[in-house]
């Protein structure tokens, strides 16, 4: 696959590109919304990652969507950036963004969304990961499914669910949570994890998330694991 990382920060286009080649990804780099709109122009891409804030201004990876669009450029475009708001993710996808990563980041959950929007954009497998109970995460759609039919769940217990969903096995502290789920806050208090997690059990079942005494929260047993 050939990517076109758009970042205007040496550093962590240097981080995306060495840990994206490691998966044999072949990633152009673009330093500025003007370069890449370029580069799309002279040649096809399977997939943009593109950073909001460019030199061209704090909102000219939202606008180079826009262009790209208005232009049928339907490359599945995957917006890479510290602006984790809710606002702002919902501009990313309105502007013609499909999925969207806020840093910091783990390049497990960068490569996997990379594989799912790709898988997507040819027509393959659905953008999903499994969950327990038989749930799915629709991580293009940003929601937990249930036999195809979107679970009623707020944007922030969607996104508590993704986080631990993206990492199952792992258990994340409280503190971890809050910078992954509340990225904009940082006076959270870590009693509002707890809150949300009964709510999340409430609707979803409890056995969806553990406790792991001593330290948070990971996912609960998939189907497969509590088979086996």
């Amino acid at each position: 696959m050939r990517l076109l990382l758009v970042e205007d920060d040496p550093r962590v286009a240097a981080l995306v590109i060495e840990g994206l080649g490691e998966d044999s990804l072949t990633v152009d780099h673009a330093p500025d919304a003007a370069t890449a709109e370029g580069l799309c122009a002279l040649r096809d891409f399977d997939l943009l990652i593109v950073d909001v804030m460019l030199p061209e201004g704090p909102h000219a990876g939202f606008e180079l969507a826009r262009t790209l669009r208005a232009r049928h450029d339907r490359t599945p475009i995957l917006f890479l950036t510290a602006r984790g708001d809710l606002d702002s993710r919902v501009t990313g996808l309105d502007t013609g963004g499909d999925d969207y990563l806020t840093k910091p980041f783990e390049f497990r959950e960068l490569r996997a969304r990379i594989r799912a929007l790709v898988r997507r954009s040819v027509g393959e497998a659905s953008n999903t990961l499994p969950l327990p109970l038989g749930y799915r995460l629709d991580l293009a759609g940003h929601q937990v499914l249930r036999d195809g039919h979107p679970v009623a769940l707020t944007p922030r217990e969607y996104a508590l669910v993704e986080c631990l969903g993206l990492s199952p096995g792992r258990a994340y502290a409280r503190d971890s949570l809050i910078e992954r789920v509340w990225p904009e806050d940082s006076a959270v208090d870590t009693k509002v994890v707890d809150v949300f997690v009964s709510t999340v059990r409430r609707k979803l079942g409890d056995s969806v998330i553990e406790t792991v005494r001593g330290l948070g929260y990971r996912l609960g047993p998939l189907q497969q694991d509590v088979q086996a």
